[in-house]
């Protein structure tokens, strides 16, 4: 058998994912739903301390472990403060700069559940008031929400029910652009999520044999740094990330084929399993680039810094744009779900 690419169902899965607020810190809806799947798939899964959930397929050798990890927690930010004049400060979840969010619409999450929505501004945006609106520092000082609401005081936000804590997601405005292109916040890494997802239905749903059994982890930490780097197995022999590739001046990866990362800021990932990655892609004739990230860390790394004996990878779908507006191709989604596949099923690395 080979992979069961069906484009409309992976982008019906990936609009879900990306509509469903989940910054780092703040992912327990979206977690319970990804749970609740894998039971209506019969797949055995349990939820961390944390709040990542594992979901595992047996195989046929149930001593040696295999273990792929996608993140579904994403860049968001937290109430810092109430400005008197009703506005409200940010502090930033995870790593990307105010320029990326500047003009986005907005929610806060309130304690008692509601959802406020806003529009993160620079205070001095007018450009018919003032006259640096354009060479004015973009940080968290000048950055504000303007809240949706007739609440111009400090004690008329918190009337509404906000504080500060509260989190803060931004809109995904997730659009099928045409030519294959998808256009959203937070493919970072939702896009690898959801290809997870159909792999898990996939294996579920046939009943085909795997090698190894293999555990499938949901982190949700990633973008702070320790998604994935906890209550892994002790039979797992390789970890491998699905995250995804990095595209710019100088990089080989792109938007069209599954990014193989060799190296990142945490040093080169494993050499064997690497290369056994490049030998199924060319086995299996799936269009790969291997590539380096300088600015990068994944939960393979995150993993091998807590001290786990695994084998390490890491490969995903090429995403443009990271940590900002973010767009890919159906041609990359395919490729890596291709690739994913073909691993589940072959021997392990040397």
């Amino acid at each position: 058998m080979t992979v069961k690419w069906n484009e409309q169902e992976t982008i019906a899965v990936l609009k879900r994912l990306v509509e469903t607020p989940s910054p780092s810190g703040y992912t327990m809806e979206i977690m319970k739903a990804i749970n609740e799947q894998f039971a209506d798939w019969n797949v055995t899964a349990k939820m961390t301390n944390k709040g990542s959930v594992i979901a595992t397929i047996p195989g046929s050798n149930d001593e040696q472990h295999r273990l792929l990890t996608a993140h579904v927690d994403t860049l968001g930010a937290m109430v810092k403060d109430i400005k008197p004049n009703g506005r409200i400060k940010l502090s930033l979840v995870g790593g990307f700069t105010f320029n990326a969010i500047e003009g986005e619409n907005c929610l806060v999450h309130t304690a008692d559940g509601k959802q406020v929505s806003g529009t993160i501004v620079l205070h001095n945006t007018t450009v018919h008031v003032y006259k640096d609106a354009g060479s004015s520092e973009r940080n968290a000082n000048t950055m504000e929400i303007r809240l949706d609401e007739k609440a111009f005081t400090a004690d008329a936000v918190r009337e509404i029910g906000i504080e500060v804590g509260d989190f803060v997601s931004f809109n995904p405005r997730f659009t099928e652009a045409g030519s294959g292109y998808i256009k959203s916040r937070h493919l970072d890494d939702k896009a690898s999520t959801a290809l997870l997802l159909r792999l898990v239905e996939q294996l579920s749903k046939s009943g085909e044999e795997i090698p190894y059994t293999t555990h499938f982890y949901i982190s949700n930490n990633e973008e702070i740094g320790f998604g994935g780097n906890s209550s892994i197995p002790e039979e797992t022999i390789e970890y491998i990330a699905v995250d995804m590739g990095a595209i710019g001046d100088g990089q080989a990866s792109d938007e069209y084929t599954v990014s193989i990362c060799a190296k990142d800021s945490s040093g080169p990932y494993h050499y064997g399993l690497t290369r056994h990655l490049v030998g199924l892609a060319k086995d299996q004739d799936i269009d790969y680039k291997v590539d380096i990230y300088p600015y990068y860390g994944s939960d393979a790394s995150a993993a091998i810094r807590a001290g786990y004996d695994v084998k390490h990878a890491l490969f995903g779908p090429g995403i443009e744009a990271s940590h900002s507006y973010e767009r890919t191709h159906m041609d990359s989604l395919k490729a890596t779900a291709e690739l994913l596949y073909a691993y589940v099923k072959s021997p392990l690395a040397p």
